[in-house]
């Protein structure tokens, strides 16, 4: 099957799983847990997780699945062949208490290198899409990343872990940003931040997440003609674009002097501490 049916596909298959996710909420029809004693998890997550498996299979039978709720061995994005990188509900923590950053995150890749990305967002109608080597869409019109250049003027993106004891050794990048950029926005979803990056609507979003959260964003926001990659060398063992710690999009006259920023504040940490 070529790129561009499977991107119809599951455009078709994010934008149905959208609108469980819209009942779910509207009926309020979901219990809550936590993983790992920090990760919110809804039934919805798991509903959605298993509506779009089954979906996937009967498109494309026995081609494997990473998913978050369902699947979620990261060990399969060492091998070859296709994979489908799925995130049922990017922003669960905003989903349960009815702010709209949540989207469907889809992207399918063969090889370690994604083709095929599509972030839905269901309560902003919004749905983003790529194909690789084709640019980005925004529902039906081509998107561009911002052209910003300055770090005193850029709008910033970025998230934390759920984990509390996670989070102290980035505050001192935070600070950094904060002194020298213009702001910084936490939407509380990767994949949006990543779109958001695509279509100007920031200049910069750094973090570090699971290749579900990052997969699909990352090949739309590359194609809306940003520049994405890591603040530290990929492990050998990994597929670069697949690999999700400490990731940087930005506009790309700023990305090099973002990337200088963050290690900075990343040395005066381990110097500090």
């Amino acid at each position: 099957m070529r790129d561009a049916e499977r991107l119809v596909t599951a455009i078709e298959i994010a934008k149905q799983a959208g609108r469980m996710i819209q009942d779910a909420r509207a009926r309020s029809a979901f219990d809550r847990r936590y993983k790992k004693n920090a990760e919110l998890v809804t039934d919805a997550d798991v509903a959605v997780d298993q509506y779009i498996a089954e979906q996937l299979e009967r498109y494309f039978p026995g081609e494997p699945r990473l998913t978050e709720e369902l699947s979620p061995d990261k060990q399969s994005l060492e091998r070859k062949g296709s994979l489908w990188i799925v995130d049922p509900i990017d922003g669960t923590v905003n989903f349960a208490h009815g702010l709209p950053h949540v989207a469907v995150s889809i992207a399918w890749a063969k090889d370690g290198k994604v083709h095929v990305a599509v972030v839905h967002a269901p309560f902003l109608e919004e749905t983003f899409s790529a194909l690789r080597s084709e640019g980005a869409r925004l529902n039906d019109r081509q998107i561009r990343a911002s052209t910003a250049s300055s770090l005193e003027k850029s709008l910033v993106a970025t998230g934390f872990p759920y984990r509390r004891e996670s989070r102290p050794p980035l505050m001192r990048r935070l600070a950094a940003v904060m002194e020298h950029c213009q702001d910084i926005r936490r939407c509380g979803s990767a994949a949006l931040d990543l779109c958001n990056v695509a279509c100007g609507r920031v200049d910069a979003y750094y973090e570090s997440v699971s290749p579900w959260d990052s997969a699909a964003g990352l090949l739309i926001a590359r194609e809306a003609g940003a520049r994405t990659g890591h603040l530290y060398p990929v492990p050998d063992t990994m597929p670069e674009e697949l690999y999700s710690e400490h990731l940087l999009a930005s506009a790309p006259d700023l990305y090099k002097s973002m990337k200088e920023l963050l290690i900075r504040a990343d040395e005066e940490r381990i110097q500090y501490d």
